[in-house]
């Protein structure tokens, strides 16, 4: 029974380290060219709030509420 050497396992397995590397420098190369190439939004203002004005916001239910609490003012009368 001959056991597979060490050093042969580890060469494979710095070559599959090595090939792992390279794969990760060219992908980190293309996104880093990608995100370069990619004109900015130009703004400082941020994506997800845009347009939101501050202050009191409309009611997202519409008139339902406004006639309810008409009907409460007009029962307290």
């Amino acid at each position: 029974m001959h056991k597979s050497r060490p050093t042969q396992n580890k060469r494979a397995r710095e070559r599959a380290r090595q090939e792992r590397q390279q794969t990760k420098a060219a992908r980190r190369a293309e996104v880093k060219q990608r995100k370069a190439s990619t004109p900015s939004s130009g703004g400082d203002e941020d994506p997800d709030i845009a347009g939101i004005v501050p202050g009191p916001q409309p009611n997202p239910w519409g008139d339902e509420l406004e006639d309810d609490d008409a009907e409460v003012a007009d029962a307290e009368e």
